[in-house]
């Protein structure tokens, strides 16, 4: 509930700003705070949950914010939009800031600002995910920055970065080529102008067919509900001898000369309950639920 409270009060403090220029200039005319008044807020909002505290604080920190995401502009996305997911990170900062660590609120809040920056970069940079993995998320923020050149890495350099980043030659690899390739536009002509194919054909899967699956799902479950009816009318030795013999999954099937060393008797009259058994089980899964 405090969670709640906190973050709608600290966004409605935020003016609603027309440009991003205006906003960044009404940003630049709130006061930085001093060491001092940044710990008398902070204890305020830590120990007495005083949102007004919690609002100097965030005013005063949103230039820093802007300041970051200018490190984020090759990625293509709206700086309205890596600002706006950057205070959310600055909030949640501000929320969980500890004053008696000794830092100022600077240092502890910029690992939350480049949390949420990396979080909406990854989303929104690719239809698809590009890095799911923590070494994949290391290499897509860092591997532009280790490039020295244009084109592809040679060897070298993709065994030097993989030192450098601790990360697999493996990830280096696969990591370029995610990040070199574009979304295509299935639907668009243009991409296959010189072609007669027809682009939607890649979106098949030729080696699925969800009717048959499912049909066999259900002709398997209606199987299974047959011979377990058929089972019932079954005398307990019969039932008992076929389970051991064929439908115990989880251990080994069970031998004549098992059985018949159980019940007392020879492991040819075994085989001869087993028989007569299997023959009432065909005859009852035919003739119990007709086809």
């Amino acid at each position: 509930m405090y969670k709640n409270i906190f973050t709608s009060n600290l966004r409605s403090s935020m003016l609603p700003i027309g440009t991003l220029d205006s906003y960044i200039n009404v940003t630049n005319n709130y006061p930085m705070l001093t060491s001092k008044e940044e710990q008398e807020l902070s204890k305020k909002l830590y120990y007495k949950g005083d949102l007004n505290a919690a609002k100097k604080l965030i005013l005063s920190h949103l230039r820093f914010v802007i300041h970051v995401t200018r490190y984020y502009s090759g990625y293509g996305l709206q700086q309205a939009d890596l600002i706006q997911e950057g205070n959310i990170g600055l909030m949640k900062a501000v929320r969980r800031f500890n004053p008696e660590i000794g830092v100022r609120l600077v240092s502890f809040a910029i690992h939350w600002i480049k949390a949420e920056i990396h979080e909406y970069v990854l989303r929104n940079w690719r239809i698809v995910k590009v890095a799911t993995t923590k070494a994949q998320r290391k290499l897509f923020f860092n591997l532009r920055k280790t490039k020295q050149r244009l084109g592809w890495f040679n060897q070298d350099e993709i065994k030097m970065v993989a030192k450098e980043l601790g990360v697999s030659i493996k990830d280096v690899c696969e990591m370029e080529s995610r990040m070199s390739a574009q979304d295509m536009n299935n639907d668009s002509k243009d991409n296959f102008k010189n072609t007669k194919i027809n682009s939607n054909i890649f979106l098949k899967d030729h080696n699925s067919n969800f009717a048959n699956i499912i049909e066999k799902d259900n002709w398997s479950k209606f199987i299974s509900n047959k011979l377990y009816k058929a089972m019932l009318k079954l005398d307990y030795r019969s039932r008992n001898i076929i389970n051991l013999r064929w439908l115990n999954k989880n251990k080994k099937k069970t031998t004549l000369q098992e059985l018949a060393n159980y019940y007392g008797i020879s492991a040819e009259r075994i085989r001869q309950l087993e028989k007569n058994a299997m023959k009432k089980l065909r005859f009852m899964i035919g003739n119990l639920f007709p086809i």
